[in-house]
């Protein structure tokens, strides 16, 4: 099949009121996301030959601007929003409840996670067995995991729509400054009213920080939230709160940091959402000029593939790294870049001639396990009508 025919194939599947905007910034999330985790995920060795976790950014302070653009996922949870108020407005309209509207993205959700759960637990019980250590093992499971928390946070997220819904009819984009408080009153609370307080409270945030950008998506499919200007404020207000949170002692980096005592991600924080604000004003700002890219059957026809593997591409990215890293290990071969402490730029040199290569690996894992992906939504076309 010629390129032209592949393009015309997506395009003819592509239903007429299809919002392709919503596809391409969730493809930018996807990106962000596995740019990132693949440019800050270190292994080192121990003195027992077993593999550790580390990070560029501990000895590097200077990529931390690179976590400002990478990490994305307040995109990830606007699109989310947004995917998820249309879903339920269609159930709707063709007598569904939401209930059912639940159970199908239930359907949607699960199988492709189940494969992965049953894939790795078959691989870790396997290596039990050989003589690598449970270091290595432990290091494999926690990398490899690591995108779960994102499946965890949206199945909580999803049976909150018909509320989120009816905040946005009623306040309009303002809904989102019902989470955005809770946000900022735990983070007063943990950080100057309570220094000492237990930490497990604060992963409420995991719940409040993503609602913000959740409940914009919902506003925004509600036509509450578009154009410049709104762009403009989000753009303006999460700019100024991030540069006054970071003045005010909040870690500058957008993701944790080994060794540091507080994160912005986990739990997330206040400047998370500063960020997310950022990262959809500027959305809202080129929305236009995106949508007029994504009418163009070659780049529609990127976008519309990717978001069929959307899901693939982002429990799996991390086996990726990890397999190819572990490979050369295996091998006794440590491959600079791969494996090694992650201090200098010559290391950031190598990682990043080695990320073609991890790509070319996910590509491969993307092929053995996308089927799982269309278990709940039929064949491709009607799959990529209703994502």
């Amino acid at each position: 099949m010629t390129t032209t025919a592949w393009a015309d194939r997506i395009a003819t599947a592509t239903p007429p009121d299809r919002e392709r905007v919503i596809d391409g910034l969730r493809v930018i999330a996807m990106l962000g996301v596995v740019a990132g985790h693949w440019l800050v995920t270190g292994l080192t060795t121990g003195t027992g030959g077993e593999l550790h976790q580390a990070s560029p950014l501990t000895a590097i302070p200077g990529l931390t601007p690179l976590t400002w653009v990478l990490q994305t996922l307040g995109l990830f949870f606007f699109v989310a929003g947004n995917t998820a108020a249309r879903g339920l407005d269609r159930a709707g309209r063709r007598g569904g409840s939401t209930r059912s509207w639940l159970a199908g993205r239930a359907r949607r959700l699960l199988p492709p996670v189940v494969v992965f759960l049953g894939v790795w637990l078959l691989i870790l019980a396997a290596l039990r067995h050989t003589a690598i250590g449970p270091r290595t093992l432990h290091t494999a499971g926690t990398i490899a995991f690591s995108p779960l928390w994102f499946v965890l946070v949206l199945v909580l997220l999803l049976p909150l729509t018909p509320l989120v819904l009816g905040a946005v009819d009623r306040f309009g984009a303002a809904a989102a400054l019902l989470p955005l408080g809770a946000l900022i009153a735990m983070d007063a609370l943990r950080y100057w009213l309570w220094p000492g307080m237990p930490g497990w409270p604060a992963y409420l945030n995991c719940v409040t920080a993503w609602l913000v950008p959740y409940t914009l998506g919902a506003a925004a499919s509600r036509g509450r939230l578009a154009g410049a200007r709104c762009g403009r404020g989000l753009l303006l207000a999460g700019l100024t709160s991030g540069a006054l949170l970071i003045a005010a002692g909040y870690p500058a980096s957008l993701v944790g940091v080994p060794g540091d005592g507080r994160s912005n991600l986990n739990p997330p924080s206040l400047l998370t959402a500063a960020l997310s604000a950022v990262q959809i004003g500027l959305a809202l700002l080129l929305w236009a000029r995106l949508e007029r890219r994504l009418h163009r059957p070659g780049w529609w026809a990127v976008v519309g593939a990717l978001n069929l593997t959307a899901m693939t591409i982002f429990l799996w990215h991390q086996s990726a790294l990890f397999g190819v890293a572990g490979l050369g290990h295996v091998l006794g071969s440590d491959p600079v870049g791969l494996i090694g402490s992650p201090d200098s730029t010559g290391w950031i040199g190598h990682r990043l001639l080695w990320l073609p290569v991890v790509a070319v690996a996910l590509i491969v894992l993307c092929l053995l396990f996308r089927r799982a992906e269309s278990f709940g939504a039929g064949d491709g076309s009607r799959s990529l009508a209703h994502r």
